[in-house]
């Protein structure tokens, strides 16, 4: 058995490795990418994360149904707009570190690792 830096048990055996996959599944789009990555600064409207990530009301309403479904995301409603935001911090976690793995395949010196010496 192996643990992670908290401490959460992660064996090998264990029946979430199957349900990670589906994560990593649901994730294996640039679309759905995007919109987890406008969402870390609060919750938006449809319209408003159409347009931080360049795709229709449509499209982006298409992504968010399957990102709740995968319960990534919530909703909140008032009126007649309906308003997403992160489920929890992981969705947001996970992204933020595959960007910064990506980061590792194509730069020596990864932007991230700059921000983190100045600090």
């Amino acid at each position: 058995m192996s643990e992670d830096s908290r401490g959460c048990d992660l064996a090998l055996d264990s029946p979430y490795v199957e349900l990670a996959v589906e994560v990593f599944a649901m994730l294996a789009d640039a679309t759905r990418v995007r919109i987890i990555l406008a969402l870390r600064g609060g919750e938006l409207a449809v319209g408003d994360l159409a347009q931080a990530v360049g795709k229709s009301p449509t499209v982006v309403s298409q992504h968010l149904a399957k990102l709740r479904l995968a319960r990534m995301v919530t909703t909140r409603h008032e009126g007649t707009r309906v308003f997403y935001k992160l489920a929890d911090e992981h969705a947001r976690q996970l992204v933020t570190d595959a960007v910064f793995q990506a980061e590792h395949s194509i730069d020596a010196h990864p932007r991230h690792h700059h921000a983190q010496d100045v600090q």
